[in-house]
Order: structure tokens, then C-alpha cells, then sequence
């Protein structure tokens, strides 16, 4: 999840010059064929002789949030494809709220890696944030068709704490003035985070432009789902995938320690991502990736 000004944690200093989602990358935009319509997506291409991987964005999120991990992903033998969900960015989305459940939202992701496998091989599954909640229901519905899952940012049930209060507002903001009312409010909300202010001018504006183009009835119908997940951590342990949980050390989503316990129940990798809040991959990308890389290639080693 994307929101402006809800965090005040000094763990994070951002660069004047870190252009984050604008990062450089030969990924190629493709559309790929969802449930309730195209899906907007970066491929790196290739053969993907080290893996495949599937990178699901959170809310308010997109594609590109992944950006600063494509082009060393790529050069380490990985075919990456980075999806918008249905009614984020570039993908469009229907107009009922109840079209963006976690089980709409997996059943997408489950299509898309039955496409990924006919063509480099079976992928690992990567979530970020509310990403992550439908990528463990992905998983949860069709375990065959994942060889791993990260979950990156992301907690074992409902989004709880300030993020969650301050999606509560949301539904009245979309009712009075839509997608517009609700950047603009988000948007005065970032005037009071002094790190929002160092973000360059280049960067806000592509928050802008993806924020207005987001779908009201996903940002409602995601807003909803997110905070009403239920805990499903057993069912995701008895599923067998190798799963790695990974978070930011100052995380304000769904807390480290919160993560941590989710880890355990799951007895699965935890990693915790110094110098990053809840987006690891644009405040740490260099951190991510060694713990993604890691994680995946012990995988591979044990296959051999």
C-alpha cells in the first residue's frame, strides 16, 4: 500500500535525486489477459535461466514499484513480469467494488502464472503490501502453480492500526468527489511528512498521474478487502510452498513484530530490510534483492 504522510519513522532518508519507480529498466510494457480485462504489465523477457518471477503490487500501487529490481533481477538470469492489478494505473477495472475481493484480485494472478509457466516455467510469487494478501490467496487456491512465495510488507489478516483508520475516510471522499477529492486530501496529508518534500518533482508527479488514474470502485472495493482479511497463515503453512517473509524495518502497515510472529507460524525465511519502511524494493532495492535472490537460488540449489 501507497499512502502519503502516514509514517514519521527517521529510519528512512531519501536521495534528492532517487527517482524510485522511474528507476531505469529494459522491461518491455505488455498487456496480459485478466478476468475482468487486460492487464497492464513490465516483462523483462528472456529465458529466464536462474527463474521466473511474478511481482504483484500493493494498493494504490503498480508496476512500477518494483522498478529499481528489474534490470539486476534480468542481468541475474531472471525473467521478471510486474503487474498492475485490475483498476490500478494501467489496468483497467469494473465499476463494482465487489469485482476487487482477494479472490477476484488471485484469480487473476493464478491466470497469469499459468500463462508465465507454458512460456519460461512455473514462478516464483512475489506480493508487496496488499499484494501480498492476494498473492497468499493465489497460492491458497492453486499451489501447483507457484514454485515459491514472498511476501514483502504484507501481515497475516486485516490491515489494522493509522494506514487502516485513515482508509475508513476513503468511502465518504469517493462518494463527495471521487478519485479526485481523495488525491487532493492525500496530498495535503503529505505537506506534514518532511520526506514527502525531498521526493523530486518528477517522481511526485507519476504518484499523481497513477493515483488519478486508479479505478473509485478498486480503490473502495481493495480498501475493503484489505481491511477484512481474515488470518489464514494455517492454511498457507499446510499448503507446503517455501515461503519468505520480508519487511522493512520501520514497517507502519502491518507491524514488524506482527510479520515476525507470521513468520514463525508459518516457519518460514524472515528477513528484515534495514533503511526501508513499507516499500523495500524503491527505499532498499539493493538490500531486496539480495534477500530475494538468495532466497530463490537456495531454492534452485535444493532442486538440483
Amino acid at each position: 500500500m501507497v499512502l502519503p504522510g502516514t509514517s514519521h519513522s527517521p529510519d528512512l532518508a531519501i536521495a534528492p535525486d532517487d527517482l524510485r519507480q522511474l528507476a531505469d529498466h529494459d522491461a518491455s510494457p505488455r498487456t496480459l489477459p485478466g478476468r475482468a480485462g487486460p492487464l497492464a504489465a513490465l516483462d523483462t523477457g528472456g529465458d529466464g535461466p536462474s527463474g521466473t518471477v511474478l511481482l504483484v503490487a500493493g494498493y494504490t500501487g503498480s508496476k512500477e514499484d518494483f522498478a529499481p529490481l528489474l534490470a539486476p533481477l534480468a542481468a541475474g538470469g531472471y525473467r521478471v513480469v510486474a503487474i498492475d492489478q485490475r483498476g490500478q494505473y494501467e489496468s483497467p477495472g469494473p465499476d463494482d467494488p465487489g469485482a476487487y475481493s482477494v479472490a477476484e484480485l488471485a484469480a487473476d494472478v493464478v491466470d497469469v502464472a499459468h500463462l508465465l509457466r507454458e512460456e519460461t516455467g512455473t514462478p516464483h510469487l512475489l506480493g508487496h503490501s496488499f499484494g501480498g494478501l492476494v498473492a497468499r490467496a493465489a497460492v491458497l487456491a492453486d499451489p501447483e502453480a507457484f514454485r515459491s512465495l514472498t511476501l514483502l510488507g504484507s501481515g497475516p489478516s486485516r490491515l489494522v492500526g493509522p494506514r487502516a483508520d485513515l482508509l475508513e475516510h476513503l468511502g465518504p471522499l469517493l462518494e463527495r468527489g471521487g478519485v479526485q477529492l481523495v488525491h487532493a486530501t492525500l496530498e495535503q496529508l503529505a505537506m506534514t511528512d518532511e520526506r514527502a518534500q525531498v521526493v523530486p518533482e518528477v517522481t511526485r508527479a507519476f504518484y499523481a498521474r497513477r493515483f488519478l488514474a486508479s479505478a473509485a470502485a478498486g480503490l473502495r472495493g481493495m480498501a475493503d478487502a484489505m481491511t477484512s482479511e481474515p488470518d489464514r497463515v494455517a492454511e498457507l503453512a499446510a499448503a507446503g510452498i517455501p515461503v519468505l517473509v520480508a519487511h522493512g524495518a520501520a514497517d507502519d502497515a502491518w507491524t514488524p513484530a506482527a510479520q515476525a510472529e507470521m513468520a514463525r507460524r508459518l516457519g518460514a525465511r524472515h528477513e528484515v530490510i534495514a533503511g526501508a519502511i513499507h516499500s523495500p524494493a524503491v527505499e532498499n532495492p539493493s538490500r531486496t534483492l539480495e534477500v530475494l535472490t538468495t532466497f530463490w537460488s537456495a531454492l534452485s540449489d535444493d532442486a538440483r
